[in-house]
C-alpha cells in the first residue's frame, strides 16, 4: 500500500499559498533520521520553486531540534510551515501543534489527525481508507492468496481538513476557495 506522502507536497504548498497569499518565505520541517528524508527534501524544494516560494529546510529529529527550528523560523520571519513525513513528528504531534501556536506560524500537515488535535490544515491520504484497503488485503491473504500475487494499491481517497477554530485563534481568514475544497471543517 502506497500512501503518497511526498507526491502531495506540491498540492500542500499550493494550499498553504492559497491560505496565506502573502507568504513568500516558508519552512519545511524535516526529520533527518527518516529514510526518505532526501527524497522529501528534493520533492519539497522542487515544489517550492514550482509555486514561487522561498523555502528553508529545517532539520528536526529531537524535541530540542523542534524548538530550535521554531525559534529560527520566528527569527527569520518565516510566513508558513510545511511539516514533512516522519513517525517522530506523528509521535510528537502535540508538541508541533503547540509550537506552531506559540510562534503563530500557519502550518500544513499530511494527516487529518494533526488538525483534529488542533493543527491548522492538512492534506493527504485518508488513513482510514488506507487501513480499510489493508484489511481487505489481509483477508485475501488469510483466504489463501499469495502476497506476491497482490498488486501495490495506490490511495484513492485524499482529504483536506481545516480547523477554523485554530484559524480564528491565529487571526487567519480561511478563504472560501479553500473552504469549498475542504472535506471537513472543524469548528
Amino acid at each position: 500500500m502506497s500512501l503518497f506522502t511526498g507526491q502531495l507536497t506540491a498540492k500542500r504548498l499550493g494550499l498553504l499559498r492559497e491560505l496565506i497569499p502573502t507568504a513568500t518565505k516558508i519552512a519545511f520541517l524535516l526529520d533527518p533520521a527518516n529514510p526518505t528524508a532526501d527524497t522529501q527534501r528534493n520533492d519539497a524544494q522542487t515544489a517550492a520553486k514550482t509555486v514561487g516560494l522561498e523555502m528553508d529546510v529545517l532539520p528536526a529529529g529531537t524535541e530540542a531540534e523542534i524548538e530550535t527550528a521554531f525559534a529560527k523560523m520566528n527569527q527569520e520571519g518565516i510566513h508558513a510551515l510545511l511539516v514533512g513525513d516522519s513517525p517522530f513528528f506523528v509521535g510528537g504531534r502535540d508538541r508541533l501543534i503547540s509550537s506552531a501556536d506559540r510562534y503563530r506560524i500557519p502550518t500544513i500537515y499530511q494527516w487529518r489527525e494533526y488538525v483534529i488535535a488542533g493543527g491548522l490544515i492538512s492534506y493527504g491520504t485518508s488513513l482510514a481508507a488506507a487501513y480499510q484497503q489493508m484489511g481487505v488485503y489481509v483477508g485475501r491473504i488469510l483466504r489463501g492468496e499469495k502476497p506476491a500475487d497482490l498488486s501495490v494499491v495506490q490511495p484513492s481517497v485524499f482529504e483536506l481538513v481545516v480547523n477554523s477554530k485554530t484559524a480564528r485563534a491565529r487571526g487567519i481568514t480561511i478563504l472560501p476557495t479553500v473552504l469549498v475544497q475542504a472535506d471537513e471543517v472543524i469548528e
